[in-house]
């Protein structure tokens, strides 16, 4: 009893204020969020096609990638010059990712069977993919199509190509630009029907590119003053 005692006041000495539990033993840090990004991405095939292959992925905050891939398609004749490869960061407007993923959201994340089955000229496989939290834990969903049933799915896959459209042509133009000159004006000019039509969209994606065609003095002021006009529509997507 009396070691006892004697082992207590040592304690009581060494120890006279008990650490508080916080700083006996550090709380550990929260898990990090394991959820997976939010993407939906339209991949786009047809072997008679240059690019034959691409793929375009958006994120809500408007931040993606596209990446394409020149296939085995036949070469042009006569001097038609053709886009590089892509594999690039891209940016379109906040109000075209939420559009996006509105329609990604009213189609049940692309989880059903949405290609119409008819007897259309085939103009392409694409293959509309969500990524996300929305659908079963976590996991990826995709439906494949020539031409969707649903006037919105077949809508959102028109609207993604044309922002692809936008971003080949801008690899286009860098080659003639450097090759061709008088062939860039032509482009620029069909890039601007384009953009007019509905055939290429988000202009804002090739920002960097017509601000710098804009800047360059060896041009021809047509060429300039065609990518002033179509900065100028792309601060209105």
């Amino acid at each position: 009893m009396k070691k006892f005692a004697l082992r207590s006041v040592l304690l009581a000495v060494l120890c006279p204020h008990p650490a508080p539990i916080s700083a006996q033993s550090p709380a550990p840090n929260p898990a990090p969020d394991s959820s997976p990004a939010r993407t939906v991405s339209l991949e786009f095939s047809n072997p008679n096609l240059i690019p034959a292959n691409w793929t375009l992925k958006i994120h809500p905050d408007g931040s993606g990638h596209f990446r394409s891939q020149r296939g085995s398609a036949p070469r042009a004749d006569g001097e038609w010059i053709e886009p590089a490869d892509l594999d690039r960061e891209v940016h379109v407007s906040p109000r075209f990712a939420a559009h996006v993923f509105e329609v990604a959201a009213a189609a049940h994340y692309f989880q059903k069977d949405c290609d119409s089955h008819a007897k259309v000229a085939f103009t392409g496989t694409k293959r509309l993919h969500y990524t996300g939290p929305d659908s079963s834990p976590g996991s990826a969903v995709a439906c494949s199509f020539n031409y969707a049933k649903d006037k919105a799915v077949q809508g959102l896959s028109e609207e993604l190509q044309a922002v692809a459209t936008t971003l080949i042509e801008a690899a286009r133009i860098e080659r003639l630009r450097q090759h061709d000159r008088l062939g860039l004006d032509r482009e620029m000019q069909s890039l601007a029907e384009m953009a007019d039509d509905g055939r290429a969209a988000e202009l804002v994606a090739i920002h960097d590119e017509l601000v710098s065609l804009t800047n360059d003095e060896s041009l021809m002021e047509r060429v300039r003053r065609k990518a002033r006009e179509l900065l100028a529509k792309a601060g209105g997507d």
